[in-house]
């Protein structure tokens, strides 16, 4: 492996508020679980199919699996955008186009981390009231939309890491 640039890009304002909105929706995942862990009846909806369907069900304790995957990823990648030198790139990795190019990558991992909190946080906020027969699935729009906010910013992203500076 070539020997590349070990800088760290600085954040901006806009990557603070996106690390701190981050890590707000992380507590607010946890702390959705908290308040309405007990309300739970204990079997619940643990896995919907691409229309947004409940198709299994489990024990309430399933539940904690979502804001623990959640942080485990968050914390995760927020260790792993501490190294942008190691992540894989489309162009060759240079003196001149390394600020650029790790910029890029550690906001577009910012980027995922966040989004990924909020879509499991959703799940965990549409299958508390799907457990008490309340409300039916995620909807239809939820698996086009999830994969819409996932795979959009990473096509934009990737086509910035080939723009020249």
């Amino acid at each position: 492996m070539e020997e590349r640039p070990q800088i760290q890009p600085e954040l901006t304002l806009g990557d603070k508020i996106l690390e701190l909105i981050g890590y707000l929706s992380l507590f607010a995942l946890w702390y959705l679980i908290a308040i309405n862990y007990n309300k739970l009846p204990e079997t619940i909806p643990v896995h919907y199919d691409a229309a947004g369907k409940a198709d299994h069900f489990g024990g309430k304790e399933t539940i904690l699996a979502l804001p623990l995957l959640a942080t485990i990823l968050f914390i995760g990648m927020t260790i792993l955008n501490r190294f942008p030198h190691i992540f894989n790139y489309s162009v060759k990795i240079t003196a001149e186009n390394a600020f650029r190019q790790y910029t890029n990558a550690c906001r577009l991992i910012r980027y995922l981390k966040f989004i990924i909190v909020v879509i499991l946080a959703v799940i965990t906020f549409k299958t508390i009231p799907n457990s008490a027969g309340t409300s039916d699935g995620l909807g239809k729009w939820f698996f086009p939309l999830t994969l819409g906010f996932i795979f959009i910013p990473v096509i934009y992203y990737v086509a910035q890491g080939f723009r020249k500076a």
